[in-house]
Parts: C-alpha cells; sequence; structure tokens
C-alpha cells in the first residue's frame, strides 16, 4: 500500500503534518475530513524519495512547455488549480523540477498568484512567462495564455535544435582536424626531424619544425596560455561593453552574420506577438522581449524604441533607425499597428522569417562545411611540404 506525506489545517488554522498509507490520495482525503482536517498538500512518498542527487538536475524548456501545456488541459478540463500542480508535480520525470512545481503548489496555497509563485524560480519560468500568466489570471483566460506560452516554447525549441543541428557537422570537422594537426607535428614531426639533422632546411620546414617543438617543449605553458585567454575573453564578453561588442562581431559574420540577425529578430517577433496577444502592456512587452533576443545590439535598438513608443511614435519607425530590421518587416510591422493588428502580423512575421532563417542556415551550413575541409587540407597540405620538400632536395642532390 502507498504512503503519502500530507500537510493539513484543523479548523483553527493550525498546520498538521503526517504520514499516512492508504489505497490513494482520494482515501487520504477522505480520511483526513473524517478528522476534521482540511488537506493542503498530500505528496507520495516516492516523489520526495527521487529528489536525491539528481536534484539538481538541469531543467530544459521544453519541459517547461509541456507543463504548461498540461497545466492549461487540466485547467481547461475544470480540475482545480491546487489538484492539476500535485498532478504536474507527480507527472514530471525532473526530480528538481518536480520539487520546484511542488513549491510552486505551496505558494499558491498559501494565497499568491500562479505568477507570483513562478516569479519566485527566475531561472525556470523566465520574466516573459511570468507576465504573460500574470495577465491572463487578471484577465480571465488563463487556460488560453498556457496554451500559446506551450506552443511558443516548442516553436523556440524547433528553432534552436534546427540551428545547434546545423553546427554539429562543421563542428566535429574543426575538432576532427585540430586532433589531426596536432597529433601529425606531436608525433610524426619529430622523426623527420631526427632523419633530416642540421641541414639548411627550407622556410616551411623551419616554422614547421618551431612549431612541433613548441608544442613538445612548452605544450603545458601553451595549454595554460590558451586557458587563460579564453576565460578572460569570456569575462570580457560577459561584462556590458563585452556584450555590445561580440554582438556586433556576430552580426557582421560573413556567412552567419545574417542568419544570427534573423534568429534574433525571430525571437524578438514572436515574443512580443505572444504577449500583446495575451494582454500584457506593450512598453512592458518590448522590455522582456528585447531580453529575449540573445543579441545586445539588437536589445538596445528595441530598449531606444520602446522609450519612442511611450512618447506616442508608432514601434516600426524608431526600429527602421536602427538600421537592424529588414525593410518587409518594417513595413509589416507598420501594416499591422495602422490596422491594430500588431499581435497577429507580429506572430505572421515570426513564422515567415523562421522558414526563411531555416534556408539561410542550411545555406551556410553548406559553406562552412566545403571551407572547413580546405583549411583541413591546407594545414596537412603545409605538413606534407614542410615534410617532403627537404627530402626531395636532398634526393636531387644525390642524383
Amino acid at each position: 500500500m502507498p504512503t503519502f506525506e500530507y500537510i493539513a489545517k484543523d479548523p483553527s488554522g493550525a498546520e498538521r503534518t503526517g504520514v499516512m498509507q492508504a489505497e490513494s490520495e482520494a482515501a487520504v482525503v477522505r480520511t483526513l475530513d473524517q478528522r476534521a482536517l482540511f488537506p493542503v498538500r498530500i505528496v507520495p512518498q516516492a516523489v520526495q524519495a527521487k529528489g536525491g542527487w539528481l536534484f539538481r538536475g538541469r531543467i530544459r524548456p521544453r519541459e517547461v512547455g509541456v507543463a504548461y501545456g498540461q497545466l492549461s488541459d487540466l485547467l481547461a478540463a475544470g480540475v482545480p488549480m491546487l489538484r492539476s500542480l500535485d498532478i504536474l508535480a507527480r507527472a514530471a520525470v525532473n526530480p528538481r523540477f518536480s520539487r520546484i512545481i511542488e513549491q510552486v503548489r505551496e505558494s499558491v496555497a498559501g494565497g499568491e498568484t500562479l505568477a507570483d509563485a513562478f516569479n519566485k524560480h527566475p531561472d525556470v519560468f523566465r520574466d516573459l512567462h511570468v507576465a504573460m500568466v500574470r495577465a491572463g489570471e487578471h484577465a480571465g483566460f488563463l487556460e488560453d495564455v498556457l496554451t500559446n506560452l506551450a506552443g511558443f516554447m516548442e516553436r523556440q525549441d524547433e528553432l534552436r535544435s534546427k540551428v545547434r543541428g546545423a553546427m554539429i557537422y562543421p563542428i566535429l570537422l574543426a575538432v576532427f582536424g585540430t586532433i589531426v594537426v596536432t597529433g601529425l607535428l606531436i608525433f610524426l614531426v619529430p622523426e623527420f626531424k631526427d632523419f633530416l639533422g642540421d641541414r639548411d632546411l627550407p622556410l616551411p620546414t623551419r616554422m614547421l619544425f618551431a612549431l612541433s617543438d613548441a608544442l613538445h617543449s612548452h605544450a603545458a605553458l601553451l595549454a595554460a596560455a590558451l586557458a587563460a585567454i579564453v576565460l578572460l575573453a569570456v569575462a570580457y564578453v560577459r561584462s556590458e561593453a563585452g556584450r555590445k561588442l561580440w554582438a556586433d562581431v556576430q552580426l557582421k559574420l560573413p556567412l552567419a552574420g545574417r542568419a544570427i540577425r534573423m534568429v534574433a529578430i525571430t525571437r524578438f517577433c514572436r515574443v512580443l506577438g505572444t504577449m500583446l496577444a495575451n494582454g500584457v502592456p506593450i512598453i512592458q512587452a518590448l522590455q522582456i522581449s528585447k531580453d529575449a533576443t540573445g543579441n545586445a545590439k539588437i536589445a538596445e535598438a528595441i530598449d531606444a524604441a520602446s522609450e519612442n513608443v511611450s512618447a506616442g511614435e508608432p514601434l516600426a519607425e524608431p526600429l527602421s533607425r536602427s538600421g537592424l530590421f529588414p525593410v518587409e518587416i518594417l513595413e509589416m510591422i507598420s501594416v499591422g499597428e495602422e490596422s491594430n493588428q500588431l499581435e497577429k502580423v507580429l506572430v505572421q512575421v515570426a513564422d515567415t522569417v523562421e522558414r526563411r532563417t531555416t534556408r539561410q542556415v542550411d545555406t551556410a551550413v553548406r559553406l562552412i562545411e566545403p571551407l572547413m575541409l580546405i583549411l583541413m587540407a591546407g594545414a596537412v597540405g603545409f605538413i606534407a611540404v614542410g615534410l617532403l620538400y627537404p627530402i626531395l632536395t636532398m634526393a636531387q642532390s644525390l642524383g
């Protein structure tokens, strides 16, 4: 027979906790009712036990999106909020996420709104989610908001997966090429150096031997210097000036710059459109959507546009002055503002740009793949020339 832990309140309002064995949760509720206790929280002990060392597990956005969809279905079916959150906590596969949902349930049982309960866990429930849920609670269409959030996160996850999947092959090529070249410099080149001795060597061969000697003699120092450079670069990129510089560099990359810009614009349009459709005021929606772009330069342009919008200016005009948004997108936003259907137009723009961006990413990846192969061939060719040229010269002199 399963064991349940419960928290209940007696007629005086005092909190009572305990453990009870029962056939089901409903049986626990009936027993507590017979004892004149009002159940606040009932959880199977198995849910508590699964926290363990896995409690620190990472919560993926896809899990949160699925939970939003499930919560919307439960509320639409007439299941009370506290009961719905209990079901979500038991259904969650991730132990950490299960525990967070339990904490959300406790906050709601204590009289807080669902948005306030979500706001206590900003690493899981983003500002975008909290703002939309709060608007849905105030306006009385929470189920619709949760459904929209679930669909939004699913589309964001699909776009993220497409971009990451497209970059897997180039990254593998780069890693494999680096391993091959490093292995040749460490194991093959020294053998030729011993064979050639102190002869008068050409410049490519001397450069090759110097690089090989550096890897042999100062491998630890080079690794430490590389690690220090990476750490300093990461620390600088996390600073305000570094974020802006990195954002500007990303947008100017020859192959990926346009794709990065369009992905950021897609996120902005979809987040802003979704929030406006769910009753979030436009100024608040702009402040939240700018952080969803993932690019500091575009976020700065949106922040400047929000100041103009608060002064009564249309959204399309300040965005056009930034020079970051394509003309066709600005025209669609302008039409949406004039027709008072900006939220629908923004979602349509996001769908259109997302399809276009997917094609651009595919094209960029098809260009990156041969470029990586050319770089690998160039590195291996340089090693081959550096090693074979003196041997051929020796053969000619002997002939």
